[in-house]
Protein backbone atom coordinates (compact mmCIF):
# COMPACT_ATOMS: atom_id res chain seq x y z
CA UNK A 1 0.00 0.00 0.00
CA UNK A 2 1.57 3.67 -0.89
CA UNK A 3 -0.86 5.82 1.17
CA UNK A 4 -2.29 4.35 3.88
CA UNK A 5 -2.75 7.88 4.89
CA UNK A 6 -5.35 9.96 2.97
CA UNK A 7 -5.66 13.72 3.75
CA UNK A 8 -8.87 15.20 1.84
CA UNK A 9 -9.41 18.65 1.27
CA UNK A 10 -13.40 19.23 1.05
CA UNK A 11 -14.95 21.91 -0.81
CA UNK A 12 -14.89 21.27 -4.44
CA UNK A 13 -12.68 17.87 -3.54
CA UNK A 14 -15.67 15.87 -1.87
CA UNK A 15 -18.18 18.43 -1.47
CA UNK A 16 -19.94 20.10 -4.48
CA UNK A 17 -19.11 23.77 -3.47
CA UNK A 18 -20.51 25.19 -6.57
CA UNK A 19 -24.13 23.69 -5.98
CA UNK A 20 -23.85 24.86 -2.58
CA UNK A 21 -22.48 28.23 -2.90
CA UNK A 22 -25.82 29.10 -5.58
CA UNK A 23 -27.96 28.06 -3.18
CA UNK A 24 -26.53 30.07 -0.05
CA UNK A 25 -25.72 32.84 -2.94
CA UNK A 26 -29.55 33.15 -3.41
CA UNK A 27 -30.41 33.80 0.51
CA UNK A 28 -27.74 36.07 0.53
CA UNK A 29 -29.38 38.28 -2.19
CA UNK A 30 -32.84 37.64 -0.53
CA UNK A 31 -31.85 40.08 2.49
CA UNK A 32 -30.34 42.32 0.47
CA UNK A 33 -33.44 42.34 -1.88
CA UNK A 34 -31.58 41.24 -4.71
CA UNK A 35 -32.82 39.39 -7.39
CA UNK A 36 -30.01 36.66 -8.20
CA UNK A 37 -29.03 36.06 -11.61
CA UNK A 38 -26.39 34.01 -13.35
CA UNK A 39 -24.32 37.17 -14.34
CA UNK A 40 -24.79 38.10 -10.52
CA UNK A 41 -23.32 34.93 -8.99
CA UNK A 42 -19.86 34.56 -11.12
CA UNK A 43 -19.74 38.50 -10.52
CA UNK A 44 -19.86 37.66 -6.65
CA UNK A 45 -16.94 34.40 -7.34
CA UNK A 46 -14.83 36.65 -8.60
CA UNK A 47 -14.88 38.81 -5.13
CA UNK A 48 -15.00 35.67 -3.54
CA UNK A 49 -12.41 33.65 -4.98
CA UNK A 50 -10.32 37.06 -4.83
CA UNK A 51 -10.48 37.22 -0.99
CA UNK A 52 -10.70 33.68 -0.19
CA UNK A 53 -6.91 33.67 -2.72
CA UNK A 54 -5.89 36.46 -0.13
CA UNK A 55 -6.83 33.99 3.12
CA UNK A 56 -4.58 31.24 1.87
CA UNK A 57 -2.04 33.30 1.29
CA UNK A 58 -2.10 34.79 5.33
CA UNK A 59 -3.30 37.95 3.60
CA UNK A 60 -6.33 38.58 6.02
CA UNK A 61 -8.17 36.98 8.27
CA UNK A 62 -11.17 34.80 8.09
CA UNK A 63 -13.32 37.47 9.55
CA UNK A 64 -12.27 40.15 6.93
CA UNK A 65 -12.36 38.34 3.61
CA UNK A 66 -15.88 36.88 4.66
CA UNK A 67 -17.47 40.57 4.52
CA UNK A 68 -15.16 42.01 2.45
CA UNK A 69 -16.22 39.67 -0.07
CA UNK A 70 -19.69 41.20 -0.13
CA UNK A 71 -18.27 44.39 0.77
CA UNK A 72 -16.71 44.56 -2.64
CA UNK A 73 -19.66 42.84 -4.52
CA UNK A 74 -21.91 45.88 -3.74
CA UNK A 75 -19.68 47.99 -4.38
CA UNK A 76 -19.31 46.97 -8.04
CA UNK A 77 -23.25 47.04 -8.07
CA UNK A 78 -22.99 50.63 -6.48
CA UNK A 79 -25.76 49.42 -4.41
CA UNK A 80 -26.34 50.03 -0.32
CA UNK A 81 -26.88 46.49 1.46
CA UNK A 82 -25.75 45.22 4.76
CA UNK A 83 -22.69 42.56 4.15
CA UNK A 84 -23.05 41.47 7.77
CA UNK A 85 -26.47 40.15 7.21
CA UNK A 86 -25.86 38.73 3.67
CA UNK A 87 -22.84 36.63 5.08
CA UNK A 88 -24.71 35.63 8.14
CA UNK A 89 -27.49 34.37 5.58
CA UNK A 90 -24.52 32.76 3.15
CA UNK A 91 -23.22 30.86 5.82
CA UNK A 92 -26.54 29.78 7.57
CA UNK A 93 -27.65 28.26 4.37
CA UNK A 94 -24.37 27.03 3.28
CA UNK A 95 -24.00 24.94 6.57
CA UNK A 96 -27.41 22.81 5.58
CA UNK A 97 -25.66 22.41 1.82
CA UNK A 98 -23.62 18.74 1.84
CA UNK A 99 -23.81 18.28 -1.85
CA UNK A 100 -20.82 15.40 -2.72
CA UNK A 101 -18.93 15.41 -5.85
CA UNK A 102 -19.78 12.72 -8.08
CA UNK A 103 -18.53 9.80 -7.00
CA UNK A 104 -17.11 10.86 -3.74
CA UNK A 105 -19.24 8.63 -1.65
CA UNK A 106 -18.30 5.67 -3.81
CA UNK A 107 -14.38 6.57 -3.21
CA UNK A 108 -14.91 7.29 0.46
CA UNK A 109 -16.39 4.24 1.48
CA UNK A 110 -14.45 1.75 -0.82
CA UNK A 111 -11.12 3.86 0.71
CA UNK A 112 -12.15 3.77 3.49
CA UNK A 113 -11.91 -0.23 3.80
CA UNK A 114 -8.41 0.04 3.53
CA UNK A 115 -6.82 3.12 4.45
CA UNK A 116 -7.51 5.99 7.06
CA UNK A 117 -8.93 9.13 5.59
CA UNK A 118 -9.23 12.53 6.87
CA UNK A 119 -10.99 15.95 5.97
CA UNK A 120 -8.64 18.89 5.91
CA UNK A 121 -10.01 22.10 5.22
CA UNK A 122 -10.35 26.02 5.93
CA UNK A 123 -14.04 26.33 5.65
CA UNK A 124 -15.74 28.30 8.30
CA UNK A 125 -15.95 25.98 11.10
CA UNK A 126 -19.87 26.19 11.89
CA UNK A 127 -20.39 25.67 8.05
CA UNK A 128 -17.95 22.71 7.37
CA UNK A 129 -19.40 20.79 10.91
CA UNK A 130 -22.84 21.58 9.70
CA UNK A 131 -22.51 20.46 6.41
CA UNK A 132 -20.46 17.08 7.54
CA UNK A 133 -23.09 15.92 9.66
CA UNK A 134 -25.53 15.75 7.13
CA UNK A 135 -22.85 14.29 4.49
CA UNK A 136 -23.08 10.69 3.21
CA UNK A 137 -19.25 11.06 3.60
CA UNK A 138 -19.20 11.48 7.14
CA UNK A 139 -19.10 7.57 8.26
CA UNK A 140 -15.73 7.11 6.54
CA UNK A 141 -13.71 10.35 7.41
CA UNK A 142 -12.15 9.11 10.73
CA UNK A 143 -11.53 13.31 11.42
CA UNK A 144 -11.72 16.91 10.41
CA UNK A 145 -9.35 19.10 10.63
CA UNK A 146 -10.61 22.70 10.10
CA UNK A 147 -8.45 25.66 9.83
CA UNK A 148 -10.65 28.02 12.35
CA UNK A 149 -10.20 25.51 15.17
CA UNK A 150 -6.74 24.51 13.97
CA UNK A 151 -5.47 28.13 14.32
CA UNK A 152 -3.53 28.03 10.97
CA UNK A 153 -4.37 27.32 7.59
CA UNK A 154 -3.51 25.46 4.66
CA UNK A 155 -0.99 25.81 3.50
CA UNK A 156 1.01 26.86 6.43
CA UNK A 157 3.63 24.34 8.58
CA UNK A 158 1.37 25.06 10.89
CA UNK A 159 -1.79 23.69 9.97
CA UNK A 160 0.11 20.53 9.45
CA UNK A 161 1.96 20.27 12.44
CA UNK A 162 -1.62 20.48 14.21
CA UNK A 163 -3.04 17.70 12.11
CA UNK A 164 0.26 15.27 12.17
CA UNK A 165 0.34 15.62 15.62
CA UNK A 166 -3.06 14.39 15.92
CA UNK A 167 -3.00 12.04 13.69
CA UNK A 168 -1.07 8.62 14.99
CA UNK A 169 1.32 6.48 12.63
CA UNK A 170 1.17 9.25 9.99
CA UNK A 171 4.46 10.56 8.45
CA UNK A 172 5.31 12.64 5.33
CA UNK A 173 6.00 9.40 3.30
CA UNK A 174 3.11 7.60 3.96
CA UNK A 175 0.02 9.87 3.37
CA UNK A 176 -1.29 11.78 0.18
CA UNK A 177 -3.13 14.96 0.07
CA UNK A 178 -6.31 14.96 -2.11
CA UNK A 179 -7.25 18.83 -3.36
CA UNK A 180 -8.41 20.99 -6.01
CA UNK A 181 -6.92 23.96 -4.92
CA UNK A 182 -3.28 24.83 -5.85
CA UNK A 183 -2.65 27.90 -3.51
CA UNK A 184 -3.90 26.08 -0.30
CA UNK A 185 -3.90 22.15 -1.35
CA UNK A 186 -0.95 21.61 -3.41
CA UNK A 187 0.94 24.86 -1.94
CA UNK A 188 0.65 23.31 1.56
CA UNK A 189 1.98 19.66 0.22
CA UNK A 190 4.65 21.29 -1.18
CA UNK A 191 5.89 23.05 1.62
CA UNK A 192 5.16 20.49 4.33
CA UNK A 193 7.20 17.76 2.06
CA UNK A 194 3.83 15.68 1.35
CA UNK A 195 2.52 13.55 -2.06
CA UNK A 196 0.01 15.43 -3.85
CA UNK A 197 -2.61 14.69 -5.70
CA UNK A 198 -4.25 17.79 -7.61
CA UNK A 199 -8.02 16.94 -8.26
CA UNK A 200 -8.34 18.91 -11.82
CA UNK A 201 -11.50 18.03 -13.24
CA UNK A 202 -11.89 21.19 -15.59
CA UNK A 203 -8.28 20.17 -16.81
CA UNK A 204 -6.74 23.83 -15.68
CA UNK A 205 -3.22 24.70 -16.41
CA UNK A 206 -0.88 24.91 -13.19
CA UNK A 207 0.11 28.71 -13.55
CA UNK A 208 1.67 28.46 -10.00
CA UNK A 209 4.60 26.45 -11.15
CA UNK A 210 4.30 24.19 -7.95
CA UNK A 211 5.08 20.01 -7.96
CA UNK A 212 2.25 17.86 -8.55
CA UNK A 213 2.96 14.19 -7.91
CA UNK A 214 -0.16 12.90 -9.14
CA UNK A 215 -3.07 14.75 -11.52
CA UNK A 216 -6.90 13.45 -11.38
CA UNK A 217 -9.83 14.31 -13.46
CA UNK A 218 -12.20 11.94 -11.82
CA UNK A 219 -11.91 10.59 -8.09
CA UNK A 220 -12.58 7.19 -8.95
CA UNK A 221 -8.63 7.64 -10.19
CA UNK A 222 -7.57 7.26 -6.64
CA UNK A 223 -7.84 3.44 -6.92
CA UNK A 224 -4.66 3.04 -9.05
CA UNK A 225 -2.30 5.60 -7.16
CA UNK A 226 -3.10 4.76 -3.59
Amino acid sequence: MRYPFLLFDADNTLFDFNRADRVAFAASCKVSGITPTDDLLERYRVHNNACWTMFDRGEASKEFICLERFRRFYTELGIDADPAAANEAHLATLATCSFPIPHSVEVCRRLSETHRLFLVTNAVASVQRGRLSRAAIKPYLEAAFISEEAGAQKPTKAYFDYVFARIDGITRDNCLLVGDSLTSDIQGANNYGLACCWYNPAGVENPEGLRVDYEITDLRELYDIV
